[in-house]
């Protein structure tokens, strides 16, 4: 009664089963296999969607290289200027003329780190006549750079009507402004223009 049926007795029903499983199934028949475990259903839909990672740590892992790869190709974009890779906020041609408009003149802002080193020493000195130096300098600078900048945003702005009438300009002013703030030779994306060049 309880003992194991024997080869012979096994052997007809595999192809009984196999010819049932071509005939649709009654959904009240017995489905004639055991019912997976958990693990073993889940291990299986993980190696049909091999592309999915095995756990947290590698999704983890996997965005981290991710990120870093995506970095890397935004630093040589930024070097080369290649518009498929840059950052949003340096994509368009909008932005691309902003930046050859700076890029094409002097600009008082750009020695502003320079020369704020240079007045920041002459008032450190215990000298009363090179800290009134000093302090003329840092305001002769701030006045240069705002005549500079307010200039600067006229002409930008009478540009960016006339080229792009239908484009939105959105921060593209101020976009312009950061960059005069930089040295020529630390901006990124870097200049493709020659002073004096007209964008």
């Amino acid at each position: 009664m309880f003992r194991s049926r024997s080869k012979e007795e096994k052997a007809p029903t595999a192809p009984v089963t196999a010819d049932l499983s071509k005939q649709p199934r009654d959904p009240e028949a017995p489905k004639g296999r055991p019912t997976p475990k958990r693990s073993e259903a889940q291990g299986q839909r993980r190696r049909a969607n091999s592309g999915a990672p095995a756990n947290r740590k590698e999704a983890m892992r996997r965005q981290r290289e991710t990120r870093r790869a995506d970095l890397a190709r935004q630093r040589e974009a930024l070097a080369s200027g290649d518009e498929r890779y840059l950052p949003a906020r340096d994509k368009g041609p909008v932005r691309r003329f902003v930046r050859d408009f700076v890029d094409s003149r002097f600009h008082i802002a750009e020695w502003f780190l320079p020369l704020a080193v240079v007045i920041l020493v002459l008032s450190i000195l215990q000298n009363a006549r090179m800290q009134n130096i000093a302090l003329l300098l840092w305001m002769g600078v701030i006045v240069l750079i705002v005549v500079d900048s307010i200039g600067l945003t006229v002409r930008l702005k009478k540009q960016l009507k006339q080229r792009f009438p239908d484009e939105p300009k959105r921060g593209a002013v101020a976009y312009g402004l950061m960059r005069t703030l930089q040295m020529r030779r630390l901006r990124l994306p870097k200049p493709k223009v020659k002073r004096g060049e007209r964008p």
